[in-house]
């Protein structure tokens, strides 16, 4: 077991040489530990445990429970405390915790005399590990201890753990745990839908389906007719291609648009949770004729197989099956061929399906053993139906790295008084936030930014703490920026690149003392990667995530300073919400020097004057309400994802996605002021590409001004006569400009303004947008709206 973390994924990026494939051993298991969280799970004698400090610096709290009691004999180490951590979890009234009281109430756990082992220090490094041995039968719970609410003014944010459980016993393990997730409720039913067969049943409107792909890489072909047509001998089944039209999508995608239908349009199911998030809405269930035309003939397929489970509901046989294919990994590829390849589904995988009307349904497992849709080897499927009174939240499984654990859709801390006012949310990095609020649309909310204020959720940011005597010399090793430069109570904007100049990132660097930094970006790489130059730089440094002690709102517009300047207290020592310059921060409290921390900087992605509130999503609904009370009168206007990037688009803000990737540099970005090659004399990460890529660059981010009121789409290509010299990176129809706008990637040579070119629509060929290079920003080129 040396190296563990290492060889079992708490390293970023593993090489994956088939997806869905089992990445531990038979016989290893890995329970995730969530910073300020904890895990429960049975052990049996002589199983063994290896406990790893992901980040650092994280007490690992273990508790061995024996027939529900707390049990200091469990493992083979002497307790060293008591279970305060886990009595803490378990007394807090957070909905954060209400699963893990479930799951200790399901066992039957008293922690009330219980002892505990803790492991690890403040000092421990990334990825140490300690390891104990189960001497009984029992059950465990691993708490990551910490102040699941500690301020945002300090650093001290719990952090991640992992625990790997080597089995004394597979065998056992296998025959007394069947291999599936946690039932999320009581089933009313399970069935076991043997390989290469199907089974129909039956659902009443407002019951729960959950299909779950047992060993991984495994179809499961889905249909469903509403029961009360077919008692009247009429078959109405859940139809794709009016599911299709209706949602304007080619896959599914839970949220606001998971609902299925059938030829009527009368909704049948809502995908409510998907922990795969990859299936096909294109072609039939595998059929006779599929495997005939492949020379298999009498081939066993899902067709034959649906039309031999529903003849005793009347239903009439078919010679293919429209149906949705869950876990079937297909593509339309350049050509506008339907392409397919291994699932990406792992062991225990699951959609969860709410039934909106009494249902007859029916669901396969694939026995296609001829190509790579079940990964050359169909297995089970197994389903569990649900009472109504199940409380699932919507939500799309995601993982950090590619053999993480699948965690599933957060919700912000802003979210209880956000999903009061919208049911539209965009899943977002992990997080479901805003896309538009329906009381006023994405047109009110721009034109709020613009002329008064408005607050958008941006908590799905990801934000790490960058501690110790070696912090300023590894980001300023990793940042192009000159980090050195940067003052406490300064913020700066940086890229982050890669050794070859193109971006995986951009961020900002928030600097609360000498040797303390806070780094806000979009992806959890970011993280990994400093923690990977750390340890190869050999400095000291510690790099702890913080995204869930942090969450944020940006309250943007011309009255954004006279909002704040009513809720926000600062110490002496602290400049106000008035002498708070651009890239600048203040340590606050919301009203007075009791209330909740705060951290409020001068910075936003608007374009507009505008700050950003830090705080513990524990006080977020605290100060939402005393936001939206502080701006009745100032116009104050929630704002969603929509209208946000119709204002980053005119104010020529860079996206990830859009401006740049891991192939584009900051210069053709359009951020290239962020690369000071001149003036900082310390070597960076990038800093000799970049230099050759400054003297010969490929593109030039520019605007665009398009002549009609079509609009431009991202990736459609930019043209000069039959000649492309571009690509469109964002688009909008402009409000304040009232004409189409877009970002543009451009050759060198056709950069200038003035210089006609040509969108191309549908092939780039048979239709053009004529437009004209303009410079960026389209609005406010001086950018004196923000600096006001």
């Amino acid at each position: 077991m040396e190296q563990m973390a290492r060889r079992h994924g708490t390293e970023p990026d593993p090489y994956i040489q088939s997806p869905g494939e089992p990445t531990l051993p038979r016989g290893m298991e890995r329970y995730p530990v969530n910073g300020g969280g904890a895990t429960v799970f049975p052990v049996y004698g002589g199983d063994r445990l290896t406990v790893v400090d992901v980040e650092g610096s994280q007490v690992a709290e273990v508790t061995g429970f024996i027939r529900g009691r707390g049990d200091a004999g469990l493992f083979a180490l002497e307790p060293n405390g008591w279970a305060g951590g886990l009595r803490s979890l378990l007394a807090s009234r957070s909905p954060r915790q209400s699963r893990l009281r479930e799951r200790v109430l399901g066992w039957g756990l008293d922690p009330t005399d219980a002892r505990s082992i803790r492991l690890f220090t403040e000092g421990s490094s990334p990825g140490q590990e300690s390891r104990l041995m189960a001497m009984a039968d029992g059950v465990c719970v691993v708490v990551a201890a910490g102040d699941g609410a500690s301020s945002v003014h300090d650093q001290a944010s719990p952090t991640d753990l992992t625990v790997f459980v080597e089995r004394a016993s597979p065998e056992r393990v296998e025959r007394e745990k069947p291999g599936l997730p946690e039932p999320l409720a009581e089933p009313l039913e399970e069935l076991r839908v043997e390989r290469a067969t199907a089974r129909a049943y039956t659902v009443k409107s407002g019951q729960w389906i959950q299909v779950i792909d047992v060993e991984g890489r495994q179809c499961s072909d889905f249909q469903a007719f509403r029961m009360s047509q077919l008692e009247r001998g009429v078959e109405r089944c859940l139809d794709v291609t009016t599911t299709r039209t209706l949602m304007g999508q080619g896959s599914p995608h839970p949220g606001l648009h998971s609902k299925y239908y059938d030829v009527d349009f009368q909704p049948l199911v809502q995908i409510v949770q998907d922990t795969c998030n990859r299936h096909d809405a294109f072609a039939l269930a595998c059929n006779p004729k599929y495997y005939e035309e492949m020379g298999y003939f009498g081939h066993r397929n899902c067709t034959d197989n649906f039309n031999a489970e529903l003849d005793p509901y009347g239903v009439t046989a078919r010679r293919g099956w429209m149906s949705m294919n869950f876990f079937y990994n297909t593509a339309i590829d350049d050509h506008n061929v339907l392409t397919l390849d291994e699932p990406w589904s792992r062991p225990g995988d699951y959609v969860l399906l709410r039934a909106l009307t009494d249902l007859v349904c029916v669901t396969s497992a694939c026995p296609d053993d001829i190509d790579p849709a079940n990964g050359w080897n169909p297995t089970d499927i197994h389903v569990r139906v649900y009472d109504s009174d199940l409380n699932a939240r919507r939500s799309i499984g995601f993982r950090q790295r590619p053999d993480s654990e699948v965690e599933m859709t957060r919700e912000t801390g802003f979210y209880p008084r956000t999903s009061a006012l919208t049911r539209n949310f965009t899943e977002y990095h992990g997080f479901w936030l805003p896309t538009d609020y329906p009381q006023h649309g994405a047109i009110d909310e721009y034109w709020a930014c613009r002329e008064k204020a408005a607050v958008i959720d941006l908590s799905a940011l990801r934000k790490f703490e960058v501690m110790g005597p070696d912090a300023e010399s590894l980001l300023q090793y990793c940042l192009p920026r000159d980090v050195r430069r940067i003052a406490v109570g300064q913020v700066s904007y940086s890229p982050l690149c890669h050794h070859d100049g193109g971006m995986m990132d951009d961020g900002t660097l928030f600097r609360l003392g000498r040797d303390n930094f806070r780094w806000v970006c979009g992806t959890d790489y970011a993280g990994d990667w400093l923690r990977e130059q750390a340890e190869a730089g050999g400095y000291r440094v510690v790099i702890k995530s913080a995204t869930d002690q942090l969450h944020n709102v940006a309250v943007q517009g011309p009255n954004s300073r006279a909002i704040l300047r009513r809720i926000v207290w600062t110490r002496p020592d602290q400049p106000t919400v008035d002498e708070l310059k651009l890239f600048r921060f203040s340590i606050a409290r919301l009203h007075h020097e009791d209330g909740p921390p705060l951290i409020v900087s001068r910075t936003g992605y608007t374009g507009e004057l505008g700050f950003e509130v830090f705080c513990h999503p524990d006080d977020a609904v605290m100060l939402w309400d005393e936001l939206q009370s502080a701006g009745a009168d100032q116009g104050l206007t929630p704002m969603g994802l929509e209208a946000l990037d119709m204002l980053r688009i005119e104010a020529g803000l860079a996206a990830a996605g859009h401006e740049f990737d891991d192939s584009t540099d900051p210069f053709e970005a359009g951020i290239g002021f962020t690369v000071p090659l001149r003036s900082k004399e310390d070597a960076f990460i990038g800093r000799d590409a970049l230099m050759r890529r400054q003297t010969s660059p490929h593109r030039h981010l520019v605007g665009l001004e398009i002549n009609n009121e079509e609009t431009a789409a991202h990736g459609e290509g930019v043209f000069v006569g039959r000649h492309q010299v571009g690509v469109v990176t964002s688009a909008v129809r402009s409000p304040v400009l009232g004409r189409s706008i877009a970002l543009c990637r451009l050759s060198p040579e056709y950069a200038g303004p003035g210089t006609e070119v040509a969108v191309g629509k549908l092939d780039g060929l048979q239709k053009r947008l004529s437009a004209q290079v303009v410079s960026v920003p389209h609005f406010d080129p001086g950018r004196e709206r923000m600096r006001s």
